[in-house]
């Protein structure tokens, strides 16, 4: 039988609203209130810009727009922008041809506009009479908008899109092409330039419009929209999870969260703002956005200075679970150091992480660094070679550890690494998420039937062959620290490695714990204890209840809040994994 779960799969960010138009449903609903909006105006010459993320369905949505509104004009953007033809020449060095891994983009939305036909568009735009719709990508460019829309899209969605083969990359026609090409060139090109663009309109939107339903749509006034961002980094909020099935999946997740009947859940992405969305419920209604708005519109409320100052408008800290209790082991891999995710991807930090066991089974097990004595030519010769036989001696070449509940495994880039079968890991990491190298995948097919990427070159550059047994077992293996420990409460310390900018502290306890951001992003995740509430010492926020296995964001601006437990205090054992940037 399922266990029954209190885990949230849709937390929601209550926006307070005084007005009753901030939020609609439904394209009959949509429409009014754009037409009511032109009407408003009372002017002879409207001109509505409906810009778009792209992933938005564009044809229908514009469809419903024309029959809604009846434009007298309608421009559409990709017209004026430049064919595939020049974009993939243009493009050519950062989509690169592996499967995989791209170069970070840093082209502007200008690039893909052709100049002669940009200033064309802008005249006739300029000239034309009555309501006027401007309309996709990169519309707010060609026009001096009079009501600004736009048209967001959740990267989940997205990907989800990808797969169904009915969306291509932004200027191309590759429906059809392999996912995870698609999710490369997204990644590395689509989703950068499109983020720069975004975030230069947040100020002028008048209008969000959530098309990740596309049977209902939503619309949010821009006022409603910042009002929303404004209320997230004053309290303690979740992103919305998102799950995913893998060839080494396991039943943890889908029986402990209740979630929908599937063959495996491998992993629950839900604290990657890049990836993840927020849910802002406004009167009544639930409006789906990109997590990633947040950290753009308020990256020094929600990271702090010290951390914005190093990190810029990027979330730095990743919260994820990888599920393989009654699954399979993880593919054997290793991570870059910062110096080769700089130079050969164009990344700022690489991909440092940990594993934390919130549940494991009786004979579970990590495998972790290379066994003391391995040789670099041997270990890479027995690795080409099992690309061909199919075998590979892992145990042979890596250290294969016992792992229980509540032990913590550091993993500074370059270590080579793995979850074994029956672990149930809370992934503590640096944002980075793709920058993963296999070195071996078991011999296993993905869930397309193909082989997964194998990346030994890239791997076999990143190895630190002294990341030995030795070394792994004074560094990366129970190293806890007690800070303080009374009655009620025990602090420790449990890493980060002093390689990784992260530090970790887990509170045991059974009554209320005070903590403090110090004008610091907090990230906490409570792995012990059915429920627990985070309080405001002095009532800046309403109490936030917080379940077992969730991930939640203390924003920097927060300062001082405690967590207790909402039950038999003094009685119960309770406990959160905390992380924030070493500053």
């Amino acid at each position: 039988m399922r266990c029954q779960s209190n885990y949230d799969l849709f937390p929601r960010i209550h926006v307070e609203t005084n007005e009753k138009a901030y939020a609609r449903a439904g394209w009959d609903a949509v429409g009014r209130e754009l037409r009511d909006a032109v009407r408003a105006r009372g002017a002879d010459r409207t001109v509505l810009c409906v810009d778009c993320y792209h992933g938005v369905w564009e044809r229908e949505t514009l469809a419903q727009l024309r029959d809604l509104l009846r434009p007298d004009a309608v421009f559409c953007a990709g017209d004026a922008q430049i064919s595939r033809e020049k974009a993939l020449d243009m493009l050519r060095f950062h989509i690169t041809d592996d499967r995989v891994f791209g170069v970070m983009s840093h082209h502007r939305l200008a690039d893909f506009f052709e100049p002669e036909k940009e200033a064309a568009m802008r005249r006739t735009i300029a000239g034309a009479k009555g309501l006027v719709l401007v309309f996709g990508v990169g519309a707010a460019r060609l026009c001096r908008p009079d009501i600004l829309v736009y048209a967001d899209m959740a990267r989940w969605e997205i990907q989800l899109r990808f797969r169904s083969g009915r969306l291509a990359n932004w200027l191309d026609q590759n429906e059809q092409e392999d996912f995870l090409r698609k999710y490369k060139r997204a990644f590395f090109i689509d989703w950068r330039v499109l983020d720069r663009h975004k975030q230069e309109l947040f100020s002028r939107i008048d209008y969000v419009l959530d098309t990740n339903d596309s049977s209902i749509p939503k619309l949010m006034t821009g006022d409603a929209f910042r009002r929303g961002l404004d209320t997230a980094v004053t309290r303690p909020f979740r992103l919305k999870p998102y799950f995913d099935q893998g060839v080494w999946g396991g039943q943890w997740m889908k029986e402990k969260f209740g979630l929908p009947d599937a063959v495996n859940y491998a992993w629950s992405f839900d604290c990657v703002p890049e990836e993840n969305s927020l849910l802002l419920e406004v009167g009544g209604i639930v409006l789906e956005i990109p997590a990633i708005d947040l950290v753009f519109y308020h990256p020094r409320e929600l990271l702090g200075e010290k951390t914005h100052a190093r990190f810029g408008a990027e979330f730095p800290i990743r919260f994820d679970m990888l599920d393989t209790m009654q699954g399979g082991n993880l593919s054997l891999q290793v991570h870059p150091l910062t110096e080769y995710i700089q130079d050969r991807f164009g990344m700022h930090y690489t991909q440092d992480e940990s594993y934390y066991l919130l549940d494991a089974g009786e004979n579970a097990h990590v495998y972790l660094g290379c066994k003391t004595g391995t040789e670099r030519e041997k270990l890479r010769c027995a690795l080409e070679e099992s690309q061909t036989t199919g075998r590979f001696d892992a145990e042979q070449f890596v250290n294969a550890l016992p792992a229980r509940k509540h032990d913590h495994f550091l993993i500074p880039g370059g270590t080579m690494h793995c979850s074994g079968k029956d672990c149930m890991v809370l992934e503590i990491s640096a944002t980075p998420y793709i920058f993963t190298f296999k070195l071996w995948d078991w011999g296993r097919l993905g869930l397309d039937g193909r082989p997964r990427p194998i990346h030994i070159e890239h791997g076999m550059n990143s190895l630190q062959l002294d990341r030995d047994t030795e070394w792994v077992m004074k560094n990366l293996v129970g190293r806890v620290e007690t800070l303080h420990q009374d009655e009620h409460v025990t602090e420790e310390r449990t890493g980060l490695h002093e390689r990784e900018f992260i530090e970790t502290r887990r509170h045991w306890f059974n009554a209320p714990v005070l903590h403090d951001t110090r004008d610091n992003l907090n990230v906490l995740n409570l792995v012990e204890g059915r429920e627990a509430l985070v309080e405001s010492p002095t009532g800046a926020f309403a109490p936030f209840p917080v379940h077992y296995a969730e991930t939640f964001i203390v924003p920097a601006a927060v300062g001082p809040y405690t967590i207790r437990p909402t039950a038999d205090i003094g009685k119960c054992k309770m406990a959160t994994i905390k992380a924030f940037v070493r500053v």
